[in-house]
């Protein structure tokens, strides 16, 4: 295992030395802040960050004052970085952002290609999530409606209703005909692709939200995390149960089905990753020892790598089978709330509540690019609270 940092600095911050009144400015230089508070599916329910005393000294009457010497500096977005994805042919990557917008990114020249965003859906994006043709963006947000968007245009096509809270997760099936939606309102509804139509609604029996939702490559297998911690198992297009997957001793963020189908990846609050076996349900392996809890979790297309970003803003990168951790990647001064793959296995994004988006090169890990949008200044004040 290796822990490999960057000094890329524009997610360096400083902060405060002490809280206390002073007679003379002091200022120390750290790695980064952590947070802390209740957190929910992406952090969307807001947490408690140090950030405010990072951009900021005491003067001489103990006043606090912007701190002059920090740099404003281009994030990828304007508020948290909620859900980021890949599309199938690696050309391009989607973000959806607490900022109300949805960014379209040229990946080949890391640049910003396109902003999706309207006052007439001014709210909060949970998730994003590319076809398996790359012809359709799906979102989620918290206004509980999902959207459908053109690629590559960017123009909206359908906006579908039916949830009663916030979408956490959206997913199209890999035979491009079926939608599945989860949502804070304990339900996961099944549509047809791209027209629309609404077929089923699944009500989680405990009445509680379902955060996370994954379709098999053979469309025949529906997975859910929830905030009850045990995942469910359902069958296509029915969405009867069929099993149940106890382990996790609390909410379940994060669902990811290995391309072969064979292999169900989960990461939780509990500060654990599991491992199950599919269809059957057993459980393979634990992998345990993160000390935060981890948000997202992602197979390679290989099946060799698991990606995890996590509470504490790291990124953890695993070899499957044997779940060793390979790689602890650090650079986020934020909780890191989503990770994807490429198509191709070799490059790996991660998205943060710290409004970054960075790119680091598998299976390696040497980070690679911070995707930037330069019209997104950081204002010292405003990031600080």
């Amino acid at each position: 295992m290796s822990n490999d940092k960057t000094n890329e600095p524009a997610c360096q911050l400083t902060r405060v030395s002490n809280g206390q009144l002073c007679e003379r400015k002091e200022i120390v230089i750290v790695d980064g802040v952590r947070s802390s508070g209740m957190m929910s599916r992406r952090g969307f329910l807001g947490a408690s960050i140090t950030a405010a005393a990072a951009l900021m000294f005491l003067d001489a009457c103990g006043r606090p004052t912007i701190n002059p010497n920090v740099q404003r500096m281009p994030f990828a977005h304007e508020d948290s970085v909620n859900s980021v994805c890949i599309s199938p042919d690696g050309k391009l990557l989607a973000s959806g952002s607490n900022d109300q917008t949805i960014k379209l990114w040229n990946l080949s020249e890391c640049t910003l290609r396109k902003t999706l965003k309207g006052p007439q859906w001014a709210t909060e994006v949970l998730s994003v999530f590319i076809s398996h043709d790359g012809n359709y963006l799906v979102s989620g947000s918290a206004d509980s409606s999902i959207r459908l968007w053109s690629i590559p245009d960017g123009n909206l096509t359908k906006t579908l209703v039916g949830h009663r809270s916030s979408v956490s997760s959206v997913f199209t099936s890999p035979g491009g005909n079926s939608l599945a939606s989860a949502s804070q309102d304990g339900t996961i509804k099944l549509w047809t692709f791209p027209d629309g139509v609404l077929t089923k609604t699944v009500v989680d029996e405990y009445g509680r939200g379902v955060l996370s939702v994954a379709i098999s490559p053979d469309s025949r297998l529906l997975v859910s995390g929830n905030y009850d911690a045990p995942i469910k198992l359902r069958s296509l297009p029915d969405g009867a149960l069929l099993k149940t997957l106890t382990g996790h001793t609390n909410c379940v963020f994060s669902v990811c089905i290995s391309h072969d189908g064979k292999l169900l990846a989960s990461g939780s609050y509990d500060q654990t990753i599991r491992l199950w076996s599919l269809p059957d349900g057993a459980l393979l392996k634990t992998l345990p020892g993160h000390g935060s809890s981890v948000f997202s979790v992602c197979i390679s297309p290989d099946g060799k790598l698991l990606a995890s970003g996590n509470w504490d803003g790291s990124i953890e990168v695993w070899s499957l089978p044997d779940g060793a951790l390979l790689k602890k990647l650090e650079g986020h001064t934020d909780q890191v709330t989503s990770v994807c793959i490429s198509p191709d296995g070799r490059l790996l994004a991660s998205g943060s509540r710290d409004k970054s988006i960075r790119l680091w090169s598998l299976p390696d890990g040497k980070f690679v690019s911070c995707l930037a949008d330069r019209a997104v200044i950081s204002d010292p004040v405003k990031s600080a609270t």
